[in-house]
C-alpha cells in the first residue's frame, strides 16, 4: 500500500469531502450573489457533522481555522472548534500491515511488547503503547496510509472555501494563511523532521525543570513511524478545579514551554491542542506532539518585542516599524489604529505589572469580541493581508489564552514576559538559532 501522493488517492479524497465542501461553497455563493438568506448556524453544524466523520488533514485544518480570528465566519469557527482529534482508531490488521511496511515483517520481535489497541487516535495517525527490548515504555506514532494524497486533496478544497469567503467578505486576504497551513501540514507528514523537532525542543528546554519532552528511539522510527519514550500525565483540564496555586503552577510551566523557545530561539509550538500536553502530579507539563513547529526569522521576533514597547510607550513610529518588519504594506493611520486594537488585546496581560487573569472581561470566548470589532474595521478600510507567520503565532496566543482562562490562572504575566525578553538582541538570537538548527539538522528560516 503506497503512502505517496497519488492521483487515485487524491480522487478518492475529493469524493469524500466534495459533498460537504461543495455544500458550503454553494450556500455561501448563494448568500453572496443571489441574496439567499442562509441559516449559517444550522449549515455550520451540518458541515461539522460531515467533516467529523473524516480522518486526516481537513479535520486538523478545521480545528486550526477555528482559532484564527477572521479566517472563517464566526458561525463556522464556533462549530469547527468542536471537532475532536480523537477519531476512531484503525484496527489491528491495519496496524500489523503498517508496522511491517515500516520496520519489516519481523517488527514485533523488535519490541518487548506492543499493545494492539491504540492509546490515542488523531487526525493524521494513531499512537500505540509499547515497551522496548530493554523494558523502556514507548509511544509509537503510526501515520495513516495515503496521507500525502489526503493533504493535497484537502488543501485544494480549503483553497475553494477561502476563495469563496474572500469574495463574500474581503476583510482578511487569505492567500498567505493558506500557504502557511499548506507548508505546516506537509511538514507534519515527515516524521524524520518531527524527530528533529523533538531534538530541538530537548535542547531549547534543557534548563526548564517544569517541562518534559520525549526521547526519540531512532532504530524504531522511520519517516512514517515515530517511536518515543512514553511520558505519563493527566489531561490539563484534570486540574481545572484544583487549588489556585496548582493551577497557577501548571499555567506558568505552559507559558514557559511555549514562549521560552520563541523569545530565546525564534521557535514556537503551533498546535496548543488539549491533547498535545499533559500534567504530572508535581504540576510540571509534558509536551507530546511536535509535528507543527514554526521557526521564525529573528527579525520577526524582534518585531513582536518592538510592538510591545510601542504599545507600552505609545510610540506610533515604533509600532509602524514593527508592522512593516512583519511585512504589512500600505499602512495608514486608520489601519494602524485597527491593528493596534488586536495587539492591545493580545499584549494586555503583559502590560500590567500585577497578578491578573489572562482576560478579565466576563466573556466565554478568548478574543472573539475584539476580533469581530477589528474585522469590521478592516473590512470598512478595504482589508489587509496578514503575513503568513501570524497564522501559528496567533493560534498559539489564542489557544494558550483559552487554556489559561479555563484554568483561571492568576499570574503576573508582565514578570514572566520580562524575564524572557531581558537583554533581547536580534543578532544574538539569529546566531543562537542558526547554531542550534544546524546542530539538529533543520533548515534556517528564510
Amino acid at each position: 500500500m503506497s503512502d505517496r501522493n497519488s492521483l487515485g488517492g487524491r480522487v478518492k479524497r475529493y469524493a469524500q469531502v466534495s459533498t460537504a465542501v461543495g455544500g458550503l461553497a454553494a450556500r455561501l455563493a448563494g448568500e453572496r450573489y443571489l441574496g439567499i438568506d442562509l441559516d449559517r448556524s444550522r449549515h455550520a453544524a451540518e458541515l461539522t457533522q460531515a467533516l467529523g466523520g473524516l480522518k486526516g488533514p481537513l479535520m486538523k485544518v478545521a480545528q486550526i481555522l477555528s482559532t484564527i480570528p477572521d479566517a472563517l465566519p464566526k458561525e463556522y469557527a464556533q462549530e469547527l472548534s468542536q471537532l475532536q482529534a480523537n477519531a476512531p482508531a484503525m484496527g489491528w490488521p491495519f496496524v500489523k500491515r503498517r508496522m511491517a511496511s515500516e520496520l519489516g515483517p519481523d517488527w514485533q520481535a523488535k519490541f518487548g511488547s506492543f499493545e494492539k489497541e491504540a492509546a490515542r487516535a488523531a487526525s493524521l495517525g494513531q499512537v500505540h503503547r509499547a515497551t522496548g527490548k530493554d523494558g523502556q515504555r514507548l509511544a509509537c506514532k503510526l501515520q495513516y496510509p495515503d496521507m500525502s494524497s489526503a493533504v493535497e486533496a484537502d488543501l485544494k478544497q480549503l483553497r475553494l472555501i477561502f476563495s469563496l469567503y474572500g469574495r463574500y467578505d474581503g476583510a482578511i486576504e487569505t492567500g498567505e494563511i493558506h500557504a502557511e497551513l499548506a507548508a505546516r501540514l506537509r511538514e507534519e507528514l515527515d516524521y524524520v523532521r518531527e524527530a528533529k523537532h523533538l531534538a530541538l525542543y530537548r535542547r531549547m528546554l534543557a534548563s526548564e525543570t517544569g517541562v518534559h519532552v520525549p526521547d526519540v528511539v531512532p532504530d524504531l522510527s522511520t519517516d512514517r513511524l515515530l517511536t518515543m519514550s512514553w511520558l505519563e500525565g493527566e489531561p490539563v483540564m484534570s486540574v481545572a478545579d484544583a487549588p489556585q496555586d496548582v493551577r497557577n503552577a501548571v499555567a506558568m510551566n505552559m507559558f514557559r514551554a511555549w514562549y521560552r523557545p520563541f523569545y530565546g530561539y525564534g521557535v514556537i509550538h503551533g498546535d496548543p491542542h488539549l491533547g498535545n500536553y499533559a500534567v504530572r502530579p508535581d504540576q510540571t507539563v509534558n509536551l507530546l506532539d511536535f509535528g507543527c513547529i514554526r521557526v521564525f526569522p529573528a527579525r520577526f521576533v524582534g518585531g513582536v518585542i518592538d510592538l510591545y514597547w510601542a504599545l507600552s510607550r505609545d510610540d506610533e513610529a515604533l509600532a509602524i516599524h514593527a508592522y512593516e518588519t512583519w511585512g504589512f504594506k500600505n499602512l495608514n493611520r486608520e489601519v494602524i489604529d485597527t491593528l493596534n486594537l488586536w495587539a492591545r488585546f493580545l499584549y494586555a496581560p503583559l502590560l500590567e505589572n500585577r497578578a491578573r487573569r489572562i482576560q478579565e472581561a466576563a466573556t466565554g470566548e478568548f478574543g472573539r469580541e475584539v476580533a469581530e470589532k477589528v474585522h469590521g474595521e478592516l473590512k470598512r478600510l478595504g482589508g489587509v493581508t496578514p503575513p503568513r507567520e501570524f497564522v501559528f503565532m496567533d493560534r498559539a496566543a489564542i489557544g494558550l489564552g483559552a487554556v489559561f482562562m479555563r484554568l483561571k490562572a492568576d499570574l503576573n504575566w508582565y514578570e514572566l514576559f520580562h524575564d524572557l525578553i531581558r537583554d533581547f538582541d536580534v543578532a544574538a538570537l539569529e546566531q543562537r538559532q542558526g547554531a542550534l538548527l544546524d546542530e539538529v539538522g533543520l533548515p534556517r528560516p528564510a
